[in-house]
C-alpha cells in the first residue's frame, strides 16, 4: 500500500509544479532581454532625464563642487525672448512686401489644406487638432526662416540647422538618385565608380571638415594655382556669411551623398526587370519608364532614407566647428555647435536647454514627415 501512494504522490507533485514551469517558459523572452532593457534605460533613458533636469537649472560653483539651483523655463525663456534670442533665433525685421507676399501664399496653401480635411468623410477632432498644431509650428518655423534670410535680419542658430538639413538633404537626395540611376546603365566602368562614389562616407567628418578647410583657403593650398588663375586669391569665403554657409553646406553634401546613393542603388537593383520589358513593350520612354515604374517602387526606400538623414543632418557639427568655427560671428553655427560653445562658457544648464530645443524641432520635423509623407507613400505603394 505504501508502494501505491508513493507513485501516486509522484504524478500529484509533477502536476502541482506543472503551472509554474508553464508560466517560466512564457517570461522566459522576457528574462533573457532584461538585462539589455536596464542597459538602455541606464545609458539612454536616465541622461535623457537628468538633462532634462539640467536644462531646468543653473550651475554655480561652490565650495568642494558645484550646486544646481532650479529656475523652471528660464534657460528656454532666455532662449526665446531672453539675451541669447538673437543667437538662437535671429534678428528679426518688419516685413517687406517681398516676405509679406510669400507669407501669404504659404498660409493661404496651408489654410486651403486644412479646409479640405474638415470636408473630408475622414475627418476626426483629433486629427484636425493635430494638423492645426502641425500647422501653427509650421507656419511660425516659416516665418522665422523668411524674414531673418529674404530681409535685412540675421538668421540664429534655429534658421540656420533648418537651412542646413533642408538644402542638404534636398540636393543629397537627388544627386543620389541620379548617381544610382547611372550607375545601373550598362556603361564602361560602372563597377569602378560604385567604389569611388562611396569614398566620401568612409572619412571621418573632422577629416572632411579639415579637407575642405584646405580647398576653400585662397592663399594656400593644392588649389592655390586655380584660385591665383581666375584672381581669387584675396578672396575669402568663409568671411562671407553665405559663402561659408555654402562651404559648410557642400561638404556635407559631398560626404553623405553616398549614404543615399548606396540605399538606391540596392532598391533600385532589386526591381523585377519583368516590370521594365513590359513597359518598353507597351511604348513608354525613358522618362515615363521612370515616373511610372522606378519611382514608385523605390518609395518606400526614399522615404526612409530621406527620414534617416533628416534626423542625422539636424546634428550637423563637426563640419561648421572646424571649417569656420560658426563664423563669420555664428552665420554658420548649427543648433548642436551652439549647444558646445554655452557648454564650453560652463552655461550648462543653458547648454541642455538648446539640446533640448533640438530635441522638440527633430521630434516635430520627424513626426511631421512620418505623418503626412511617409505614410502615404507607403499606401501609394
Amino acid at each position: 500500500m505504501s508502494g501505491q501512494a508513493s507513485t501516486r504522490a509522484v504524478p500529484a507533485a509533477a502536476s502541482a509544479w506543472r503551472p509554474l514551469v508553464a508560466r517560466l517558459d512564457r517570461s522566459a523572452g522576457a528574462v533573457f532581454i532584461l538585462p539589455a532593457v536596464l542597459v538602455i534605460l541606464a545609458f539612454s533613458i536616465f541622461p535623457l532625464l537628468a538633462s532634462l533636469y539640467v536644462s531646468l537649472t543653473r550651475l554655480t560653483f561652490s565650495e568642494g563642487g558645484v550646486h544646481l539651483t532650479f529656475v523652471g523655463l528660464g534657460n528656454y525663456a532666455k532662449l526665446v525672448v531672453g539675451i541669447d534670442r538673437a543667437h538662437f533665433i535671429g534678428v528679426t525685421v518688419p516685413l517687406t512686401p517681398l516676405t509679406a507676399a510669400i507669407l501669404t501664399v504659404v498660409y493661404g496653401g496651408v489654410g486651403f489644406l486644412l479646409v479640405r480635411y474638415l470636408r473630408s468623410p475622414g475627418r476626426t477632432a483629433l486629427g484636425f487638432v493635430g494638423r492645426l498644431v502641425t500647422a501653427v509650428i509650421a507656419g511660425a518655423l516659416v516665418w522665422l526662416v523668411v524674414d531673418t534670410v529674404l530681409t535685412s535680419g540675421r538668421p540664429g542658430t534655429l534658421v540656420v540647422t533648418l537651412i542646413y538639413v533642408t538644402v542638404d538633404v534636398s540636393v543629397q537626395y537627388l544627386l543620389a538618385l541620379g548617381l544610382a540611376l547611372l550607375v545601373v546603365q550598362q556603361i564602361p566602368g560602372r563597377r569602378f565608380f560604385r567604389v569611388v562614389f562611396l569614398l566620401p562616407m568612409m572619412i571621418t567628418p573632422v577629416g572632411v571638415a579639415y579637407l575642405f578647410r584646405m580647398l576653400t583657403d585662397t592663399s594656400k593650398g593644392p588649389l592655390y594655382t586655380l584660385w591665383f588663375r581666375f584672381g581669387l586669391t584675396d578672396v575669402s569665403w568663409v568671411t562671407n556669411p553665405w559663402g561659408a554657409r555654402l562651404a559648410v553646406m557642400i561638404g556635407d553634401i559631398w560626404q553623405w551623398t553616398p549614404f543615399i546613393f548606396i540605399v538606391l542603388l540596392a532598391s533600385i537593383e532589386s526591381l523585377p526587370v519583368e516590370l521594365n520589358e513590359a513597359a518598353v513593350v507597351d511604348g513608354a520612354n525613358r522618362w515615363q519608364l521612370f515616373w511610372a515604374v522606378t519611382f514608385p517602387q523605390i518609395l518606400p526606400a526614399t522615404s526612409t532614407v530621406v527620414l534617416i538623414r533628416l534626423i542625422e543632418a539636424f546634428k550637423i557639427v563637426d563640419l561648421p566647428n572646424v571649417l569656420t568655427n560658426g563664423g563669420p560671428g555664428t552665420a554658420t553655427e548649427s543648433l548642436t555647435l551652439h549647444a558646445y560653445t554655452i557648454w564650453r562658457s560652463l552655461d550648462i544648464g543653458g547648454s541642455a536647454a538648446v539640446a533640448y530645443m533640438l530635441l522638440f524641432v527633430v521630434t516635430f520635423v520627424g513626426i511631421t514627415y512620418v505623418n503626412l509623407f511617409r505614410r502615404r507613400v507607403t499606401a501609394l505603394v
